[in-house]
């Protein structure tokens, strides 16, 4: 399962020099992309975990998790109105599984702030003000419709029809007093009913304080302040000195951890970000083990055994015997999978299993 987050920040934030920390300068398409369209980079999800279990299975190949990195570089706003490139980009904003908000709290007279001054809350606040334009936006033109539509309706269409309205007014109601649809209490039939919208305030949302190196003794106190305003489940905020980490995504691994740990920094931005990613967006990772590979996978807490196969092939879900599973702690003590199967650890699952973080899993499967 590869994850989609799209970067969107207000001009001069620093969005692309997050982009480029991020993907450690590495875009696929740098250069080649139109004016305007977004630029796109795919990182390696770093994983302790995956690095014990390789050097415990020798396995011919380990294969971490990825990320897809968009960057947005345009107004929400904007790509709301505009129907050719613009139109692209909204798009590609939509099926992110996640947003990445940059906002600019470091100070640069080289590079002036296109408000005249720098203040994160109010950047925040009118990014905030942009996503809720395009959830309005969508929410409207879908009543509309809507509207005609039950005038034709007939009984049966009409019964369906009048609950999604009744939905969508609820959501715009709440938008318009600037609480996002995340922040909208739905039962799971309502929230079914809207998944198809991919409401840009529904979708977790990591602001990403842009800091100055000047700046990183003050990054925890600026954090937990940010936090004990905007955080709340699926948004969080973390800081990121974006030029340094962009600049140390360069360097040689050994090279970049003596840079960091000099500036203090326990780990790199690129795996903070990731880490508060997976957080919001309630990820969890299992191993698989087949065939000579090791790889981790990605899944929304609480999927069952049956589905966490249908991520690695749509042929292993649809055939499905069993899974058998050990956590990673467990494997380590046993040495290995043999000596865990002696020991009766290496325990038999079937479609229902709830999958746990950590799990070390070989898919039994018949098609």
């Amino acid at each position: 399962m590869n994850i989609g987050i799209a970067i969107t920040g207000l001009e001069q934030s620093g969005r692309t020099t997050v982009f480029d920390a991020l993907t450690a300068g590495a875009a696929a398409d740098k250069g080649r992309v139109a004016p305007g369209a977004a630029h796109i980079g795919t990182a390696k999800v770093a994983d302790p975990r995956l690095e014990t279990l390789a050097k415990l299975l020798q396995p011919k190949r380990t294969v971490p998790a990825t990320v897809t990195y968009s960057d947005i570089s345009a107004s929400v706003k904007g790509l709301v109105k505009d129907k050719g490139i613009g139109g692209q980009l909204l798009n590609q904003l939509s099926n992110a599984d996640a947003i990445i908000n940059v906002a600019r709290a470091f100070k640069d007279d080289s590079i002036p702030h296109p408000q005249g001054s720098v203040d994160v809350e109010r950047d925040i606040a009118a990014m905030d003000l942009e996503l809720v334009f395009s959830d309005l936006a969508i929410l409207e033109r879908r009543l509309e419709r809507l509207q005609e539509s039950l005038k034709a309706a007939k009984p049966a269409e009409r019964q369906a029809h009048q609950k999604e309205q009744d939905i969508l007014i609820k959501l715009k109601t709440a938008l318009e007093k600037d609480t996002p649809v995340r922040g909208v209490p739905l039962s799971p039939d309502e929230a079914r009913v809207i998944s198809n919208f991919q409401f840009l305030t529904a979708k977790p949302l990591l602001e990403v304080v842009n800091i100055s190196e000047g700046q990183l003794s003050e990054a925890g106190a600026l954090e937990e302040r940010l936090n004990s305003k905007y955080g709340e489940p699926k948004r969080g905020v973390i800081t990121l000195s974006a030029k340094l980490e962009a600049e140390l995504a360069q360097l040689e691994i050994a090279e970049a951890r003596e840079m960091r740990e000099s500036y203090g920094l326990k780990e790199s931005g690129a795996d903070r970000v990731v880490a508060a990613s997976y957080a919001l967006m309630g990820l969890v990772s299992f191993f698989s083990t087949a065939s000579g590979e090791v790889r981790a996978w990605p899944i929304p807490a609480g999927t069952e055994a049956v589905k966490a196969a249908g991520k690695i092939h749509s042929d292993m879900e649809r055939g499905f015997i069993r899974a058998e599973v050990i956590s990673l702690d467990e494997l380590v003590r046993c040495g290995s999978l043999g000596e865990a199967r002696k020991k009766g650890l290496l325990r038999m699952e079937g479609k229902t299993y709830v999958m746990k973080d950590g799990d070390v899993v070989t898919f039994l499967f018949n098609v």
